[in-house]
């Protein structure tokens, strides 16, 4: 019992640490600051990559077109090579909508070392020079905006000299399955990365929700975007890393967002298990060593604590029952805030362990997937390392679904 007593000692001396000496990262303030109004508005042009999206278009491409904008803007839609008619479907969705003008573009399949999503980026990001605009905001096609949400973003950024400026969106929770994961997939990002040192002034740590991006174009060009990061499969963090890394003086800002939503679901956990597989090995370089790491961790740092309690109370050992229990309760308090974010029950923070045995799994699973030769995968393409990146083609059933499945590549 004296090896669970170290163990659960340790694993409360990482939350300790965690809790003070981690960013905040479990603060959900982290907002778009109040607007403060340019004098004068930039153009933008809004680009929204877009692969067999006809499902949820309806719910989130009326809300990019009626867009209460002061200035010029310009909404491209490029048309990934789908097969369920997205492109025909965007264009009367203008038709009948009306608002910003679209334009939809058919860049053909992508060439060998580039992922889908980026190469679709950088075409809809070559019709929109024609514009010539200031900033460019890059949207998945499953969010949904305020109507106001272009006006915000854009005051951000000027008022606050931010080059770059991305919003978390906030993710479907409807489901039981959505319910237990969702809010810990937000969570475990915002401790990887916590935002507010994304924003601070001299800090390393960059990263974006890909969802939802506002670039300035000036930045993107001297950061080479997108054909510096053509081969990543975690683009949006990738996107940010050559932002503030290659653009002289970048700043970027990443916070939660309170109307620009994601009208994706996912019901089943096999739909939130593909989205989380699918990046997982990647986000630790394919390295086996991280793996090994990061299981160990997980294990120490989220289930150690419930065991601890357990084996303490069964075997009447005070101390680990007492630092186990107690290392628990930090790990909910730190949920908590993520938890009513996401207008959950607040016990539900109470069942992070079991959530996180759940990303775990994902996480291992995401190593066998990739040796296997079926990692990175999305709507008909797999995507390998990115320093050796190729692009499989998966055999489409009659009725336009693909054998692979994850998120957005």
């Amino acid at each position: 019992m004296s090896v669970v007593v170290w163990i659960s000692a340790v694993s409360l001396a990482v939350w300790l640490w965690l809790l003070l000496g981690h960013g905040r990262f479990w603060r959900t303030d982290v907002r778009l600051p109040e607007r403060r109004e340019p004098a004068a508005w930039p153009r933008v042009a809004v680009v929204v990559p877009a692969r067999d999206e006809a499902d949820v278009l309806p719910h989130s491409l009326p809300s990019l077109l009626a867009q209460d904008y002061p200035g010029e803007a310009a909404v491209v839609l490029v048309d990934d090579g789908s097969t369920d008619g997205t492109g025909d479907l965007a264009r009367r969705l203008s038709r009948r909508h009306g608002g910003l003008p679209l334009t939809v573009a058919s860049p053909g399949e992508p060439p060998e070392g580039w992922t889908g999503k980026l190469w679709a980026v950088r075409h809809g990001l070559a019709a929109a020079r024609a514009g010539s605009p200031e900033f460019v905001l890059l949207t998945d096609a499953d969010i949904a905006h305020a109507p106001d949400s272009l006006r915000s973003l854009v005051s951000a950024a000027v008022t606050g000299g931010f080059d770059m400026v991305s919003l978390m969106a906030r993710l479907r929770v409807a489901g039981a399955w959505e319910r237990l994961v969702v809010p810990a997939f937000v969570y475990f990002f915002a401790q990887l990365y916590p935002f507010r040192r994304v924003a601070g002034p001299g800090c390393r740590t960059a990263a974006a929700a890909g969802g939802c991006v506002l670039l300035r174009a000036s930045a993107a060009e001297e950061a080479g975007i997108p054909d510096t990061i053509r081969g990543a499969v975690i683009d949006d963090v990738a996107l940010a890393g050559a932002v503030k890394g290659r653009a002289p003086g970048a700043r970027i800002w990443l916070g939660l967002a309170d109307d620009v939503v994601s009208v994706r679901p996912y019901p089943r956990l096999r739909d939130l298990w593909r989205m989380v597989s699918r990046s997982a090995y990647a986000q630790l370089r394919h390295s086996p060593a991280l793996l090994a790491g990061t299981v160990a961790g997980l294990c120490l740092v989220y289930l150690a604590p419930v065991a601890a309690l357990a084996a303490g109370v069964v075997a009447g050992v005070p101390a680990a029952a007492v630092c186990g229990g107690a290392a628990w309760l930090l790990m909910a308090a730190s949920y908590l805030p993520m938890v009513r974010y996401h207008r959950q029950p607040p016990w539900a923070a109470v069942l992070l362990p079991f959530t996180a045995s759940l990303y775990t799994l994902m996480t291992v699973d995401s190593a066998v997937r990739h040796h296997r030769g079926r990692g990175a995968a999305w709507k008909g393409r797999t995507y390998g390392r990115p320093e050796a990146l190729s692009v499989t083609r998966s055999r489409r059933a009659p009725n336009g679904r693909t054998s692979t499945g994850g998120q957005d590549a």
